[in-house]
């Protein structure tokens, strides 16, 4: 990427980061949503804190000095801050009018529908190995979380807008970073506090149709606040490690690796939570963590291919190169000029 031109992490760290953020954010938020917990039920409001915070260390960060502010015209800011935000409160809805199994089959499905649209909008086409892999990871997945499955008009149209947005989302922090040569962390910056203002608005009336709850009436205590830092604290990790992701790899790749995450989910909820992880969640996970391994084989050989076919270009434009500018010097004629000039 020429936004990334010097990583300040590696490709292993970026996914590291991503999927340990993730995963502690699953956690935090668990014991602040849940009834044995806190029982805080606004999501869309916690998502405002989580960018506000985000904001406040870009803030920090172009004000030290320790990272650049490139210019990307304020139109596209806002255009993506909507599509951004339509996600998180698509997803909400989607969740609270469907089933579980419905949700999930609804997340497995950016997958594919990533890849239409980067068909679509980029005319991106995909090895057969990587078909293979996405195959088998939504097998897979959908095996060890996909449970009941109940749908109604209402939830299906929040799904769909939920999807749509999602995977739209992810896809233009790729393009928007190439298109503007700007960094993973700048163009979180400069997006982070349109979307902290705008949850933080309309947050609170989008959670109370949720859950019928209003913030105003939620009595914080000293434990809701450490655990409320916590959880935005590991959202600073987890938004920069996403736009970190996309920018280096595609927004396939980051869906079809992030599912990882889901089985980290399951596997720590079965260790600290004492969850029921069954026979069924396990034959699903093994095979997702297979279709993970050859999704990653799968892309490495594209990049291998890639490699060769762009030195193969290189090395024959050169020699192309060489034979027309040879050809040239020997056959154009000297002008008068050139002759007195070396004369004198």
């Amino acid at each position: 990427m020429e936004g990334e031109k010097k990583p300040a992490v590696s490709d292993v760290g970026a996914w590291a980061m991503n999927i340990i953020s993730s995963v502690g954010i699953i956690m935090a938020n668990k014991q602040l949503m849940s009834s044995g917990g806190y029982g805080f039920t606004f999501a869309t409001t916690l998502t405002g804190c989580h960018f506000l915070v985000t904001a406040l260390v870009g803030a920090v960060s172009n004000a030290s000095g320790l990272s650049a502010s490139k210019h990307v015209p304020l139109w596209e800011l806002l255009w993506f801050s909507v599509v951004a935000n339509m996600s998180i409160t698509g997803m909400n809805f989607s969740l609270m009018l469907n089933s579980v199994g419905f949700y999930q089959i609804s997340k497995l499905s950016m997958i594919p529908v990533v890849c239409i649209m980067e068909w679509i909008l980029h005319n991106k086409s995909y090895r057969r190995e990587v078909k293979l892999a996405v195959v088998v990871v939504v097998i897979g997945v959908g095996v060890c979380t996909v449970t009941d499955v109940k749908v109604n008009a209402k939830g299906f149209i929040c799904a769909c807008v939920a999807v749509l947005s999602t995977s739209l989302q992810q896809i233009s922090i790729g393009s928007l970073q190439k298109k503007y040569s700007i960094g993973s962390f700048e163009l979180l910056s400069k997006t982070a506090p349109i979307q902290a203002i705008s949850l933080l608005v309309f947050g609170p009336f989008v959670d109370y149709s949720l859950s019928g709850n209003s913030i105003l009436k939620y009595s914080m205590s000293y434990g809701f606040v450490l655990f409320l830092l916590l959880s935005c604290s590991l959202a600073v990790f987890c938004n920069i490690s996403q736009y970190l992701c996309i920018g280096r790899f595609s927004a396939v790749s980051f869906q079809v690796l992030g599912h990882m995450k889901t089985v980290c989910v399951l596997t720590l909820g079965w260790v600290l939570f004492d969850s029921a992880l069954t026979f069924k969640n396990i034959m699903g996970m093994m095979i997702a963590i297979a279709g993970m391994i050859i999704y990653s084989w799968a892309v490495e050989l594209d990049k291998q291919a890639n490699a060769k076919l762009m030195s193969h270009v290189k090395h024959s434009m050169t020699e192309e190169e060489f034979r027309l500018l040879k050809e040239g010097v020997d056959h154009t004629p000297l002008k008068d000029t050139d002759v007195e000039d070396s004369k004198v």
